[in-house]
């Protein structure tokens, strides 16, 4: 497994001691160590612990690789969705718009924007996770690593984001989308 990129910038964002007590609760409510959380997240521990206390700001890929192996949605880890947190990767950034739930799943929508230049790998989400993006500039493509799709400004994507998955975008235009993801409960 590969490891995850380093955090973007060591200086720590409003909101990152929120984010990392967040992350600490959870873990520590599954009853795991930081050694094994860092482990199977394949983020380094000191990247962990830097996340927990509040000192780092982590990359969006390093918060979902987190949050898969801890089983929430990213929205469990950020501030209330009032505040409209906004995560970046290496070329995807994404403001929270609105988290809802139903009986059978949670979803949390985003407007989301990807840079031209080389794309984002994400880890997988957590079984059953699926990504529904709605391009509205630029031309996108994304999905499973091995099978990417591509829609252009109108289009829409959809695929099972249980496996790595990546996003970029073609060409020099940069991609406005909005990107819904639907986290079925257990």
């Amino acid at each position: 497994m590969a490891a995850a990129p380093p955090d973007r910038d060591r200086t720590p964002a409003a909101g990152a001691e929120a984010v990392g007590r967040r992350v600490r609760a959870l873990r520590e409510e599954r009853g795991m160590s930081l050694s094994t959380l860092a482990r199977s997240a394949g983020v380094g521990k000191a990247t962990l612990s830097g996340l927990e206390n509040g000192t780092r700001n982590p990359t969006l890929e390093t918060l979902y690789a987190v949050t898969a192996r801890l089983g929430v949605p990213l929205t469990a880890v950020l501030s209330a969705p009032a505040a409209a947190p906004t995560v970046s990767g290496a070329a995807v950034s994404a403001t929270l718009l609105e988290v809802f739930t139903d009986t059978d799943a949670t979803y949390e929508l985003y407007r989301m924007r990807v840079v031209p230049g080389p794309g984002q790998l994400s880890p997988a989400h957590q079984p059953g996770v699926t990504e529904h993006v709605t391009v509205f500039a630029g031309v996108l493509r994304a999905g499973p690593v091995d099978a990417p799709l591509t829609a252009a400004a109108g289009g829409h994507l959809r695929w099972t984001s249980d496996v790595p998955h990546s996003y970029a975008a073609v060409g020099d235009e940069e991609v406005h989308a909005s990107l819904l993801l639907r986290y079925p409960r257990r």
